[in-house]
């Protein structure tokens, strides 16, 4: 039973899906949204949102921990220059899902994840 589980697994391993939501994240971070299964969103988030507030802070810790944790110096880049000020008045809340209709090849819930 996974009572009192908060830990998003989608059935992958647990390298799998952590390059996964390295990837997923990194997308997010460049384009602004994406469009993924709901699942996936929901586990995105909880990513992406520290990420934004470590870059809020500025700072060349805050610059080095980003660095470990994206793939590409792009991604850091936007964060620190332009997402980090953007949100800096912001206390957290900087994504948004939306619900789209079902895919049709597996029927899976798909959703929009983007930056508010």
């Amino acid at each position: 039973m996974r009572h009192q589980k908060k830990k998003f697994t989608l059935g992958r391993e647990r390298a799998h899906r952590e390059a996964m939501m390295k990837n997923l994240a990194e997308s997010l971070i460049l384009h602004g949204n994406i469009k993924t299964t709901k699942a996936k969103a929901k586990a995105l988030r909880t990513v992406v949102e520290p990420l934004i507030t470590k870059a809020k802070a500025g700072t060349l810790a805050a610059r080095r921990g980003l660095i470990k944790a994206l793939f590409t110096d792009d991604a850091v880049n936007k964060l620190m220059d332009e997402l980090g000020p953007k949100y800096k008045e912001r206390n957290g809340g900087y994504t948004r899902i939306i619900k789209l209709s079902h895919r049709d090849s597996d029927s899976a819930e798909m959703a929009r994840i983007e930056l508010v």
